[in-house]
């Protein structure tokens, strides 16, 4: 009796050579919440936080020092306040959303550096770091 293999086996791995590069090159895309609240803890933060949820979602629950801009208003009269070079880094409420997705198409689309924090809110708590709540500040 011949077992067929997993769905896991049944389509081979990549070359380790094109995996190294796949890989490699997801940081140049991605953030990961402890990354962003070390720069932010140490005062490094050389990028924007966005998160791209609703105002509501914001205020009810967001990552302390984040900007709240939800991604359909993302559009070059928003951005000229901020220098052409400036990194942005969005997040939505975690996987299961792709309102960060929306956000870095809409930066990248402006011609804006953009990295997603992965995980978004969920992957914050999810390190064990708290939500602010309330309307951004002026």
């Amino acid at each position: 009796m011949t077992s067929s293999p997993s769905a896991v086996a049944a389509v081979p791995a990549a070359p380790s050579a094109a995996a190294l590069v796949h890989f490699e090159s997801a940081f140049t895309f991605e953030a990961d919440c402890w990354d962003v609240h070390d720069a932010m803890d140490r005062g490094l933060q050389d990028f924007v936080l966005l998160d791209v949820r609703s105002h509501a979602l914001y205020e009810a629950g967001h990552v302390p020092g984040a900007m709240s801009l939800p991604h359909a208003k993302i559009i070059e009269s928003k951005m000229a306040a901020y220098a052409p070079g400036t990194l942005f880094v969005v997040y939505c409420a975690g996987p299961h959303c792709n309102g960060a997705h929306r956000g870095a198409v809409r930066l990248a689309r402006l011609g804006r550096p953009v990295k997603l924090m992965i995980g978004g809110v969920t992957g914050w708590l999810d390190e064990g770091f708290s939500l602010e709540k309330g309307a951004q500040g002026g």
